[in-house]
């Protein structure tokens, strides 16, 4: 009687188990290549171009400009500056020579920042898009492409979401003929 019992509890949750796993659908995606296919993205080149010359180089122009106008005061023989103002640019000097010598690690986190502010918009409709296509199609989950090694060409969610926010996907390269 206990064996009966005890098989009847491991088939009810192996049916269990079952049920559970008939309701998850999973679905994949690479953002990167619907990001890329949005027309937006390709502004972006000159919108960070501008942005570097109209607001970085400015920046880096003046640091100069200050660190230079220091220095030759802080080196003038023959109108030294007064102890105060010595003492002053003794600690400025140093900090302006730091930052022109990290300009370039200083210059790569702004336009990181930028880049980064420029596709927060068009990442949250991606996102939106993906949402909307996982409940449309019955996806419970959604995955990075990238993040798999095997997957079902029908789970591949890129043409749904493409077709979601409008956006036309290329067209496949032809294979060449096998040779004979």
């Amino acid at each position: 009687m206990k064996n009966v019992v005890v098989i009847l509890a491991m088939v009810g949750l192996l049916g269990v188990a079952g049920t559970a796993s008939a309701q998850t659908k999973i679905g994949y995606i690479s953002v990167e290549n619907v990001l890329s296919l949005m027309p937006e993205v390709s502004k972006f080149d000159s919108i960070l171009s501008r942005y570097q010359a109209d607001s970085i180089n400015p920046q880096y122009a003046s640091l100069i400009q200050t660190y230079q106008y220091k220095d030759s005061m802080y080196k003038d023989t023959l109108k030294p500056p007064p102890p105060a103002v010595k003492k002053q640019l003794e600690e400025e000097l140093p900090q302006l020579i730091n930052t022109i010598q990290n300009w370039q690690q200083i210059v790569n986190q702004a336009m990181e920042a930028k880049q980064n502010e420029l596709l927060a918009p068009l990442y949250r409709k991606i996102y939106d898009a993906i949402r909307a296509v996982a409940k449309e199609k019955g996806y419970t989950h959604v995955l990075n492409k990238d993040s798999l090694l095997v997957a079902p060409d029908a789970d591949d969610m890129v043409a749904a979401v493409a077709a979601k926010l409008k956006l036309s996907l290329p067209k496949p390269a032809a294979s060449p003929a096998p040779a004979k």
